[in-house]
């Protein structure tokens, strides 16, 4: 049935209850790609982590564990190869999810009305909550941001999903509350919401490029008439298989490259340097290389830890838990493609400095 076939009167509330039926199918959509992911995957492995506490084992340079063993002694083209293969077979659960789970987004929010509000408190807020149960780390987040984005949702609202996802994630906190001391654990909350709360709504304010377009989301507010739920269905489907292509021709790319910048500087950089007496310089060097090193879930938490109880000085500890694992070189790459440069470097400029501003209130007072 067309539009023009519909009676007088009948047309608008026939295609509301249209997109009702594709907002529903998007649901499912969402619920099925999340739930086999955090039933499976993401929440038996979170919660082992946290089970095994301070006795969590780390076995590679940027991963939890390996599937080729990197040696010092080995050539460094090779240790780097190594490592960037641990690195995707590490990620390869989390990457799947997230490719095929930010077209869904992307998909969902295309059959709303709105996705942003006038307010970029309200924004950051409502990315917070989106992005807090996801349970993904600063690298599977950003194929979701990039589908938020490309849906229309502000550059605030975008920010604060992929900060909260690796930071505020429940089981993350409650690590973090169990091995550190309540002071740096405040110095690691305070870090992130200034990240969300007063960096985001900025940065986004000075981002000219953020109008507010809905992509290829707009297609599937492009109903004529009645649709059975079939039809909802397939189209509803072809939708996201255009917003896979969206997001995976560019993140499928940029993380290969992550991976090899990645392994490349954590095998080029003496990891024993933070061991040394605190200095400026040495709070400097680790918040930039914190900052860039795409590492996983809860591995910041756990590297942070493992380094605070073998005599790393406290400094470098607070800087190390307060600028691994929330944001990536991937992380930026992928801002960078989607929204653009100057955020995505001003995100990195700002988990450095605040980075380093934990550190240097940890050494002031701590």
């Amino acid at each position: 049935m067309s539009a023009t076939s519909i009676p007088i009167g009948l047309e608008g509330s026939t295609e509301k209850s249209a997109v009702w039926r594709r907002r529903a199918v998007a649901v499912i959509l969402l619920l099925a790609i999340g739930g086999y992911f955090w039933i499976d995957s993401r929440y038996p492995s979170l919660l082992k982590k946290y089970h095994a506490g301070s006795h969590v084992k780390v076995s590679g340079a940027i991963t939890f564990d390996t599937l080729y063993q990197v040696d010092r002694s080995m050539p460094l083209t090779q240790r780097v190869w190594r490592t960037s293969v641990n690195w995707v077979n590490a990620n390869r659960i989390g990457m799947t999810f997230a490719f095929f789970f930010g077209p869904a987004m992307l998909t969902f929010l295309g059959t709303l009305p709105r996705r942003r509000s006038k307010s970029k408190q309200l924004n950051a807020l409502l990315g917070t909550l989106a992005g807090m149960p996801l349970g993904v780390c600063a690298n599977c987040v950003a194929p979701i941001g990039r589908g938020m984005y490309a849906a229309g949702m502000s550059t605030e609202g975008v920010l604060a999903a992929m900060f909260s996802s690796p930071a505020l994630n429940v089981v993350v906190l409650a690590m973090t509350f169990v091995l550190f001391p309540m002071a740096l654990v405040l110095l690691k909350l305070t870090t992130v919401l200034l990240l969300i709360f007063v960096f985001g709504p900025y940065v986004a304010g000075q981002d000219v490029r953020d109008t507010g377009s809905v992509g290829e989301a707009a297609c599937l507010m492009e109903i004529n008439g009645a649709e059975s739920w079939s039809q909802a269905l397939m189209e509803t489907l072809k939708s996201h298989a255009r917003s896979f292509l969206l997001v995976f021709r560019v993140g499928f790319p940029l993380m290969l490259l992550a991976a090899v910048l990645g392994a490349l500087v954590i095998e080029v950089v003496p990891t024993q340097a933070i061991y040394a007496p605190t200095s400026w310089m040495g709070i400097l060097l680790i918040a930039l290389v914190g900052a860039f090193l795409p590492v996983p879930m809860g591995f910041d938490v756990v590297i942070a830890y493992i380094a605070m109880t073998h005599g790393v000085p406290l400094p470098y500890v607070a800087v190390i838990l307060c600028t691994l694992g929330i944001y990536s070189v991937y992380s930026a790459a992928v801002v960078g493609k989607t929204i653009s440069w100057k955020v995505a470097t001003a995100s990195y400029a700002a988990v450095v400095i605040l980075g380093m501003a934990a550190g240097i209130v940890t050494r002031l007072f701590l």
